[in-house]
């Protein structure tokens, strides 16, 4: 499945991936397209078989705030949005951990990793022993090898404390603030800002989040869950030659190959957010190397004979976005003169017995013609191989390409071909909005 990887519909941040069983899950809060604030008074949860990660099922709502058509609120005590769950298993019990806006936090509990969750209750404990105002954003959850449980929470401050047995209740006297130092003197792209996430790999303890300047994921690793945490580095940014918001997301282990799960903005907002995921690699010293955002997903390459949708670009410069018109319709739109978008990476295979293919481009026409210069491997001095004259209207155009082989991103370099005193005109006109494109050997 490319990235997004759930279907292209479906809006899923701050994706916390958990193996159970012989499925993979996503735990993630839940967007509204086009919508002008973070997150929903529901959850829902998605998983794929281990053996079949190209085939998502959604397991439907496991928790809400507010009564819908179907379901009744899971709290009587407020109805305000659910941001950035978690789940853990012990002792045959999973359990929900999400931050309500305003509130004291909550806990579920079901049979099931899918839910639904069943209200357990708010967090127990003494205003002491609390960190974040006793709101718990955006906990991570660790069940240690013996048995403990951790939670790690905080906005702009890092906090943790430990549970007991009951998996609601703070162990007292378990506070521990700031869990990554987050003074004026430590850098901003290194200050804990908020997005807590915790895993053990390897009997190291990998404490996750989103720092407070850019638009990363960081880490920092210690020997003891309870830490200190040292700053390794940052795995993932979703800001690079894309339009870049907030990241939350997490580290996963699947059929022996590591994942970061992570997530990436539409609609020219920083909400609408879909799940995205990439290979990672954890070296013989712990480190995490950072790695660039691509449209693979868990595919190792693309198809370029197959049908791509405009949307699942990892490339998008000069102001141009996806958005949403219906569920069956999402393009990129604003395209205008210095837009870039690409495509990481396909495979074009082997045979090298044509000369030149031909590419098509389904469009919407904005009533002024340009051209879509075809680049392979950079936009910014890659490889030239063909250009697709764009026409006024809706269409699909075509264009003649030189033939390639092997595996290469592609990028589409937009250029506005009217000149002269018409310029001034159309200088900041959008152009024509991109819906797929094809390769025709």
């Amino acid at each position: 499945m490319p990235n997004p990887i759930l279907p292209l519909w479906e809006y899923i941040p701050d994706g916390e991936p958990r193996v159970f069983g012989d499925r993979v899950y996503i735990y993630g809060s839940h967007d509204r397209v086009g919508h002008t604030e973070f997150c929903d008074g529901k959850l829902k949860v998605w998983s794929a078989p281990l053996n079949d990660l190209n085939n998502w099922v959604c397991h439907g709502h496991s928790f809400h705030t507010r009564p819908d058509r179907d379901h009744k609120s899971d709290t009587d005590w407020t109805d305000k949005d659910l941001y950035a769950p978690d789940v853990v298993e012990k002792d045959g019990k999973y359990y929900l951990y999400a931050y309500i806006v305003g509130s004291k936090g909550c806990v579920g509990v079901s049979d099931t990793p899918e839910g639904p969750f069943k209200l357990l209750g708010r967090y127990k404990y003494d205003e002491t022993d609390a960190g974040d105002e006793g709101i718990f954003n955006d906990a991570g959850v660790l069940v240690d090898d013996d048995g403990r449980v951790y939670v790690y929470y905080g906005y702009t401050r890092s906090n943790m404390n430990e549970l007991e047995s009951d998996m609601h209740t703070v162990k007292r006297g378990s506070l521990i603030r700031p869990v990554m130092p987050d003074t004026d003197d430590v850098p901003e792209e290194r200050r804990f800002f908020e997005a807590s996430s915790i895993r053990k790999v390897n009997g190291k303890y990998y404490f996750i989040y989103s720092p407070i300047k850019g638009s990363r994921l960081a880490y920092a690793v210690s020997d003891s869950p309870t830490g200190p945490f040292e700053y390794k580095g940052y795995i993932i940014d979703n800001g690079v030659d894309f339009p870049a918001g907030n990241d939350h997301g997490s580290i996963c282990n699947i059929n022996g190959q590591w994942y970061v799960f992570y997530h990436r903005m539409t609609n020219n907002t920083i909400m609408s957010r879909r799940a995205c995921v990439e290979r990672i690699t954890i070296l013989p010293d712990g480190t995490i190397p950072p790695v660039e955002m691509t449209s693979l997903g868990f595919e190792n390459s693309l198809d370029p004979y197959k049908i791509t949708p405009a949307e699942i670009c990892c490339v998008l410069k000069g102001g141009a976005f996806i958005t949403e018109k219906d569920a069956f319709t999402r393009v990129i739109t604003e395209i205008k003169g210095d837009t870039v978008i690409g495509y990481k990476y396909f495979d074009f295979g082997e045979d090298n017995s044509s000369k030149t293919f031909k590419v098509a481009l389904s469009v919407n026409g904005m009533g002024v013609k340009c051209r879509v210069h075809v680049l392979i491997d950079s936009y910014d001095g890659g490889e030239e191989i063909g250009v697709v004259d764009i026409d006024t209207h809706d269409g699909v155009y075509y264009g003649v390409v030189k033939a390639v082989t092997g595996r290469h991103a592609v990028y589409f370099k937009v250029e506005n071909t009217v000149v002269g005193w018409q310029e001034r005109y159309f200088k900041d006109r959008a152009l024509f909005e991109f819906i797929s494109f094809v390769f025709l050997k």
